[in-house]
């Protein structure tokens, strides 16, 4: 009878004491195998007669369960006595075999770039600043002497918070700049890096997001000369000793008078080719001595103190310094991308 069968398959499993993984293998595919007893008296289960079934399916599912509890706790023993019984000297590392070729991260080209141009001016004795993204009209314009009726101020060119008309998401690190001449005395020298945020549609040219390096100098007998030289010594750090700067007249509300300054092309040598469009020269940044307006604004003294300020996008100038043609690429985490630059050590 099954159920016979089921007691007698029952009291081998709880007899059962192997000494190897070998045998409870064996012993689980004798009993639990696609064509094991058990499997068979499952088969065989289906021909009892129905008022037997209750009872013989309780039994099966104890065999079964019983079964299998037992080849796992036999499987745990066994392995946890051949572990402890290896030799420790087994298990040292072999320092013979050869090592694997770890993956070394690499920085973003924007934080390169943004480094680098710190560094720079570092040396030269300015001092990093930062600030709020989230700033108010008055640092991000008015102190800047933009007028009201200016086309930054549109809701075209700049992101406003909607629940205060006065509060917007800064469109350059010139604010930082506003902060730091009310807070501090001349002379003053500082490079402000940060995420400047402008309404412009994303095309391979532009981006709503990007970065800024702004650099400002106040003090005492403060010339455009000043200016001309210590943008001539970034280029040549940034570019090369080879490259040459040319400025050309320009607009700025808060700095009269204002340029917009050109390096030579470095990847012809300024003979022209098709990313400095055959000209031999590359736009790298606006500059211009401090408008009086803007040093009275922030509470320092225009007939005392002179200063000149500059500014740059910093993906500008990764796309000239790596030749990439696409803004985008420095947004969309591609990692055959980012992979080109220079590794972490």
């Amino acid at each position: 009878m099954m159920i016979q069968k089921i007691e007698a398959l029952l009291a081998e499993v709880e007899s059962f004491a192997p000494k190897t993984l070998a045998e409870v293998e064996e012993f689980r595919i004798r009993l639990l195998g696609k064509k094991g007893t058990v499997t068979a008296l499952f088969e065989e289960f289906k021909a009892a007669p129905s008022d037997q079934k209750k009872s013989l399916g309780q039994a099966m599912n104890r065999l079964k369960t019983a079964a299998i509890d037992k080849v796992n706790e036999l499987k745990a023993k066994l392995e946890e006595l051949a572990f402890a019984s290896v030799d420790a000297s087994s298990l040292a590392l072999d320092m013979t075999r050869p090592a694997g070729a770890d993956k070394v991260g690499t920085r973003h080209p924007i934080s390169l770039v943004r480094n680098q141009i710190l560094d720079i001016f570092q040396r030269i004795g300015f001092v990093p600043a930062e600030g709020p993204e989230i700033e108010d009209d008055w640092h991000v314009f008015t102190a800047l002497n933009f007028p009201p009726e200016h086309p930054a101020r549109d809701m075209q060119d700049t992101f406003f918070i909607e629940k205060d008309p006065d509060i917007l998401l800064r469109t350059h690190t010139s604010s930082i700049q506003v902060r730091v001449m009310q807070t501090q005395k001349p002379p003053i020298r500082v490079i402000c890096p940060g995420r400047v945020f402008r309404n412009e549609a994303i095309s391979y040219r532009a981006h709503c997001i990007f970065h800024q390096a702004e650099g400002l100098y106040i003090d005492d007998n403060v010339s455009f000369a000043d200016l001309k030289q210590t943008i001539l010594y970034f280029a040549k750090e940034m570019f090369g000793e080879k490259s040459e700067i040319r400025m050309r007249p320009s607009y700025f509300p808060f700095t009269e008078p204002s340029t917009e300054v050109d390096v030579s092309c470095n990847l012809c040598g300024g003979k022209g080719c098709p990313v400095c469009k055959y000209t031999g020269w590359l736009e790298i940044m606006g500059a211009g001595m401090v408008d009086p307006n803007v040093l009275e604004a922030c509470g320092i003294d225009s007939r005392k103190y002179t200063g000149f300020a500059f500014g740059m996008g910093v993906e500008r100038i990764a796309m000239l310094k790596y030749g990439v043609k696409d803004l985008r690429l420095y947004f969309e985490n591609d990692l055959r991308f980012l992979r080109q630059f220079t590794p972490v050590f």
